[in-house]
């Protein structure tokens, strides 16, 4: 059986405990690999080896480290299907989702940052009266700890290594144990493009072991991490008292506003993928519609007829909508959630079963959920499920929409569907997220910043934003004699 190990140093090598963990192909609920159950001294290892390549690679000239992103971008499209073929297989997700999103967007992450980093510029200040002149270096950070998710694996993945190398540091990452296979094919693509050895190290494990090591070790003085809210609190209570830079991107629990001046066709498709897309395993997913009370019948309709077409089944499946759930415990996390709806007064309006797909039985397959709910602060509306369930209700006034939006302990994204300029703009402004879009969604320019408020976060990435985060600012104060 295939085994998964880990990258450091520029070689392969086997995790020094020589103990290894189960990797489960969600679609077929069978064990097809074994992946390195790394602890603190393959931390450690990893670390050593990124603070050797490090002095080295913070020299190395923009236009180099460029150059090398760059051809990292090149051989990700180069191995696209492999690629591809290997996200489905271990995520679960239908294989055209990972052919025309996750893939194409890991390529673009470090095309895009291959390029930002030729283009971050740092500040000057004349002191006119002072006789002296203010600018500001930005150095590297040093070794840093990148801790990603299993829901879009490669593309989350390169989203944090791709600026953090850019900027001249050296990393320790860690891929979910639950999505490791796209990590473990990178560390092949990073060595063909001229990656200086130790510049990036990709160590397999669990979180609490692997992934403690990394938030825990003195010297790794940053950590940018993808994950649960949880989780993220737990990394904050070690992290921050050894004043380590922080950037958490956590839960979601978006709003969908919609209000019956939409442009109606429009907003019904996009709400179907925005509710469903990769399972509904995107922190960005729309997991609780709101819609204005006049057209609210109409829409319950609608959707769920547009939901009862989307196909569960086979990720290698072309006409596959939905593929696997990512896990068993993960499957069985959202149907207490169906459970718990139920129970709660919610009413099932479409879905809520397992789904039996011919020849993959034992696979982790589930039908899309639509419940409709008479309380915005029932469960189900104020805790993430992460999965294809979405709850609607109805909606008054823009006032009591707005109030029900802002009403959860998450910040993350909300999409309006709105052609009220006005209402555009107002709402925009009030709405507690780092992230609105109007009238569609998942609409992603990679130069914004990208984050939450409240609990789904702290920071931001994306753009020059991740370039600030990964490194250190520096004023230096320079006075002259003006005579």
């Amino acid at each position: 059986m295939e085994q998964i190990v880990n990258y450091i140093d520029g070689a392969f090598t086997q995790p020094l405990s020589k103990s290894w963990l189960d990797n489960y192909n969600p679609s077929t609920g069978e064990v097809y690999s074994k992946i390195a159950n790394s602890n603190a001294q393959d931390i450690a290892k990893a670390y050593e080896a990124a603070e050797k390549a490090f002095p080295s690679w913070s020299n190395t000239t923009i236009d180099e480290r460029s150059r090398i992103l760059l051809k990292i971008a090149s051989l990700i499209e180069t191995n696209l299907v492999d690629l591809a073929e290997a996200e489905a297989k271990d995520n679960g997700k239908p294989l055209s989702l990972a052919m025309t999103i996750d893939i194409p967007r890991a390529a673009s992450n470090f095309r895009f940052f291959a390029q930002a980093i030729t283009q971050f510029a740092s500040e000057a200040h004349e002191s006119v009266g002072l006789n002296s002149m203010n600018f500001t270096l930005r150095h590297p950070i040093g070794v840093v700890g990148c801790i990603s998710p299993w829901n879009l694996p490669l593309y989350l993945f390169t989203w944090k290594i791709a600026p953090a190398i850019a900027a001249g540091n050296t990393v320790v990452a860690k891929p979910s144990e639950v999505t490791p296979m796209t990590a473990s094919l990178l560390g092949k693509i990073i060595s063909e493009a001229g990656l200086p050895k130790g510049v990036l190290n990709i160590v397999h494990g669990t979180g609490s072991s692997a992934g403690q090591a990394i938030i825990e070790h003195p010297n790794i003085k940053a950590i940018s991490f993808t994950g649960g809210t949880k989780t993220g609190e737990h990394i904050a209570r070690t992290a921050a008292p050894m004043f380590k830079k922080l950037s958490l991107e956590l839960g979601g629990k978006n709003p969908n506003l919609i209000f019956a001046d939409c442009d109606y066709e429009t907003m019904l498709e996009t709400t179907v993928k925005s509710s469903f897309a990769n399972q509904g395993q995107i922190c960005l997913c729309g997991s609780r519609i709101f819609v204005e009370e006049s057209m609210y019948e109409q829409f319950k309709k609608d959707f769920i007829e547009k939901v009862s077409q989307l196909k569960v089944g086979d990720p290698f499946n072309a006409e596959t909508n939905l593929g696997a759930i990512v896990s068993q415990p993960h499957l069985e996390k959202i149907q207490s959630y169906i459970k718990i709806a139920e129970k709660e007064g919610g009413k099932i309006l479409f879905g809520g079963k397992r789904v039996t797909v011919a020849n993959l039985e034992k696979g982790y397959y589930l039908q899309p959920t639509v419940i409709e709910v008479q309380d915005n602060q029932c469960r189900v509306n104020q805790e993430e499920i992460f999965g294809p369930v979405v709850t609607i209700m109805p909606f008054k006034t823009e006032a009591e929409a707005l109030k029900m939006a802002n009403g959860v302990q998450y910040g993350l994204s909300a999409t309006l569907w709105t052609n009220n300029l006005d209402r555009t703009m107002r709402l925009s402004k009030q709405i507690q997220s780092g992230i609105v879009w109007v009238n569609t969604w998942l609409n992603r320019d990679l130069r914004t910043p990208f984050g939450g408020m409240k609990n789904s976060g702290v920071g931001r990435e994306g753009g020059f934003e991740a370039l600030r985060f990964f490194t250190e600012p520096k004023n230096v104060c320079i006075k002259y004699n003006n005579q």
